[in-house]
């Protein structure tokens, strides 16, 4: 889950692209960050603390070598730190206190602890969607500007300082107009490529009392693994 994101004059697109690979380039230190990028990220930050809860359907794209690309759908839905993660054959509840991650096809709920802000690297949790580049790992910069289906799109490029880390680049696509993020696409040093695209998203939805907690009457029959220390 880990691993588990058009153009009116062709000549501007080119001259647009030149320039923002020439951008990039400059920026290859730790602390040496884009600050047009960085303008940009504050106001998509900005954006979503504004949300007092949202809804998002997504698509993900996995793509590893020699394989056909899979492509799965799936829904995230988050109220301050609870939030609920379907994608059919996984989904993980989060109700603040523990997370319950429930695999319908093996009958067999898992609750773990919940994570420190060092440990959630999942880029699919909502919380991680939003501020995975605030904890420094990475030098970023905008590297492209273009319009697509009536939309005007800004790329921004992660790249990690840990020479370990287990992507070698992570590419941020942000709507300028709204400072939403419409998709994030990370790619792996092994060559395999993972793409969130979200497809709608429903800011402030009301979401029931009980939503985001877990109901064992739900699961009749499941096995309950219990893997809090």
């Amino acid at each position: 889950m880990k691993k588990m994101i058009l153009f009116s004059i062709a000549l501007l697109l080119a001259a647009t692209g030149l320039s923002a690979q020439k951008q990039a380039n400059q920026f290859t230190k730790k602390g040496d960050s884009d600050p047009a990028a960085k303008a940009i990220l504050d106001k998509v930050k900005k954006n979503h603390q504004g949300y007092k809860s949202l809804e998002a359907t997504f698509t993900l794209e996995i793509e590893l070598a020699e394989q056909p690309k899979e492509v799965q759908k799936g829904k995230i839905a988050q109220q301050g730190d609870k939030y609920f993660l379907d994608m059919g054959l996984q989904q993980v509840l989060c109700d603040g206190k523990a997370i319950w991650m429930v695999l319908p096809k093996n009958k067999e709920v898992q609750v773990n602890n919940m994570p420190s802000k060092e440990e959630d690297a999942s880029i699919l949790t909502p919380q991680a969607l939003f501020r995975f580049y605030e904890k420094g790992g990475y030098i970023y910069a905008l590297i492209n500007e273009y319009s697509e289906n009536g939309k005007v799109l800004q790329q921004i490029e992660f790249k990690p300082t840990d020479r370990n880390a287990e992507y070698a680049k992570i590419r941020l696509t942000v709507e300028k107009k709204t400072a939403s993020v419409m998709s994030i696409k990370a790619f792996s040093k092994d060559g395999s490529r993972y793409t969130f695209n979200i497809t709608k998203l429903t800011p402030n939805k009301a979401f029931d009392a009980n939503y985001f907690a877990f109901n064992k009457a739900k699961y009749p029959g499941y096995h309950i693994e219990d893997l809090r220390e």
